[in-house]
């Protein structure tokens, strides 16, 4: 899964970075090093202008909130859990399955975290016989670009319709999102079995198209990162907490400070 990722380009640059039309942000978010479910996130969706839905689609710089909210759903509390699609299932999940077929976005970030645990089958043995012995600790890693270069996270997008809300409440509508996840390639597989889909910028134009609604072709977009594609170092466990928050989470640990239970491959 993909749990707690980073993101602290401003909105002017992933307008250049991504080719923007039309930025519909209008507060900036603060930079964020701990982005966690329930939180608002950028977002890269093509749509017509608003109230304009004969005109063609855009692309457009949106704020959502993580954690996707089907638009039939009654409760919008049910997106806490909604804050990841797999591949493998998305295009035929009653929750995911509009969304796929034709309101597709990509997530700006910077890269993402995912927890290792140090495979000990008797972690949970006492060989004392004084009682259950404490769990191996998690060790968080943060995993990008090499080359500091952004992210582009697959993701679907919702519209939701809260009736509570007036017909004049700017507010009446929640936008959400997930992030499509899939079986990590080799390297990443020895931290964690799933990861985040990335979508390369030559087939940025025909993921968001919303009128390519062809299950196969779109499955076809998105294929995991290369072998070696991505990089992956330990970070301090303060990332944890998701209280905690700064460019000191993106920081490797030092050599001194050995991930626990990882070995060379």
């Amino acid at each position: 899964m993909c749990g707690r990722y980073a993101s602290s380009r401003r909105p002017e640059d992933l307008v250049e970075e991504f080719e923007i039309e039309q930025s519909e942000v209008r507060e900036q978010l603060a930079p964020d090093y701990n982005v966690a479910p329930t939180k608002e996130v950028y977002a890269v969706v093509s749509r017509p202008p608003s109230g304009e839905k004969e005109r063609p689609a855009q692309r457009q710089l949106r704020v959502l909130t993580w954690g996707l909210v089907p638009s039939w759903a009654k409760d919008p509390a049910i997106g806490n859990r909604l804050i990841n699609a797999r591949v493998e299932t998305a295009s035929e999940k009653p929750a995911f399955r509009r969304a796929f077929a034709s309101r597709r976005c990509l997530l700006p970030a910077d890269g993402y975290y995912e927890w290792y645990t140090p495979d000990d089958p008797h972690a949970d043995d006492d060989p004392g016989g004084g009682g259950p012995r404490a769990k191996p600790r998690k060790q968080p890693f943060f995993i990008h670009h090499p080359d500091g270069s952004t992210l582009a996270m697959a993701g679907l997008y919702e519209i939701w319709r809260d009736p509570t809300r007036g017909d004049d409440d700017p507010h009446r509508f929640r936008w959400t999102c997930t992030i499509l996840t899939t079986q990590a390639e080799d390297d990443l597989g020895r931290i964690h079995d799933r990861m985040p889909l990335l979508v390369e910028r030559d087939r940025y134009d025909a993921w968001l198209d919303p009128t390519l609604a062809d299950r196969e072709v779109l499955e076809g977009l998105l294929v995991p990162a290369a072998p070696g594609r991505l990089e992956a170092y330990p970070v301090s466990t303060q990332v944890n907490n998701v209280r905690n928050n700064g460019p000191e989470l993106v920081e490797p640990l030092p050599p001194e400070e050995p991930a626990p239970g990882m070995v060379e491959p």
